[in-house]
């Protein structure tokens, strides 16, 4: 079973400031979402309010189709992990994982496999970990939660490259397993994309987009071929970014419009696709939005 997600009208004050406003967003189950958004944008506080950590300030917000607030059924079959755990200090590794038999669905097989594959010192206390020891801790108790909806808060803060390949991957095979509702909200845009089915773009308190990836990525193209001819195609259009070594030239483009690809094509020009990144950055970009 996964959980659906409904946001309807949705506001939330921190004393006469907006966290977010108007929020409008449905979440189907069983999908992996991205969620997008500049330091601040409002990603944390949607997510607390998803996982009932925060109460609506106005609006309703449902998951699996029940207000989530004070709803402790539901709620014990979500799990919000956010960097660094919500643990304390003084508890053991073995302790920290222990207490997460306290939900329903927890699955301490799997946490004691994770915790073994990700070298976890099961008898140091929490304050004794490194910070991507505890990132890895975080990860471990929200993978093994089990949870019909699992939201990552930046959970990957603090872990090497390596050690987060491996934790994207094994998230994914739990969810190839075990089909469920997962939010990954990420700064690291580039590195999840390909694990990423629908992404959620916030922006100062609102969504600002919400598609699938691959619609997302259709609004633009990347054009690489000899520079002169990418320069004559690209010139007077919007560039999100641009590359260029020796006589090759690389330039992501806003859009693509059928006149373009066609004279692209008679150039020589390849086409490809538009990095999620690239697109965040300028969607998100405060001048095109006025700020």
């Amino acid at each position: 079973m996964s959980f659906t997600v409904n946001l309807r009208d949705v506001t939330l004050k921190y004393g006469d400031a907006d966290a977010l406003a108007d929020v409008d967003l449905t979440l189907e189950a069983g999908k992996i979402y991205g969620l997008l958004g500049r330091n601040g944008a409002g990603k944390t506080s949607l997510l607390s309010l998803i996982a009932a950590f925060r109460r609506p300030t106005g609006g309703d917000v449902l998951v699996g189709g029940e207000p989530v607030w004070e709803n402790a059924p539901v709620v014990s079959r979500v799990a919000l992990v956010r960097e660094g755990g919500d643990f304390d200090d003084a508890d053991t590794v073995k302790d920290v994982l222990a207490s997460g038999e306290l939900r329903p669905s927890f699955d301490p097989d799997y946490a004691a496999k994770l915790a073994d594959k990700f070298e976890l010192p099961l008898k140091k206390k929490v304050r004794e970990l490194s910070r991507g020891k505890r990132s890895v801790l975080a990860a471990v108790t929200g993978l093994a939660a089990r949870a019909e909806l699992t939201m990552f808060d930046e959970v990957h803060l603090g872990m090497d490259a390596p050690t987060r390949d491996a934790f994207y991957k094994e998230l994914l095979a739990e969810y190839m397993d075990r089909p469920h509702t997962v939010v990954l909200s990420t700064h690291l845009i580039d590195e999840v994309a390909n694990y990423l089915e629908e992404v959620v773009i916030v922006d100062r308190g609102r969504v600002l987009v919400h598609q699938p990836v691959e619609t997302l990525q259709g609004r633009g193209a990347t054009l690489t071929g000899a520079a002169d001819r990418v320069d004559e195609l690209t010139e007077g259009l919007e560039l999100l970014a641009e590359q260029r070594l020796g006589g090759t030239k690389s330039a992501t483009v806003a859009a693509l419009d059928a006149d373009l690809r066609a004279r692209a094509a008679a150039a020589g020009v390849e086409i490809g696709p538009v990095g999620l990144q690239d697109l965040f950055i300028h969607l998100t970009n405060p001048d095109r939005n006025g700020a």
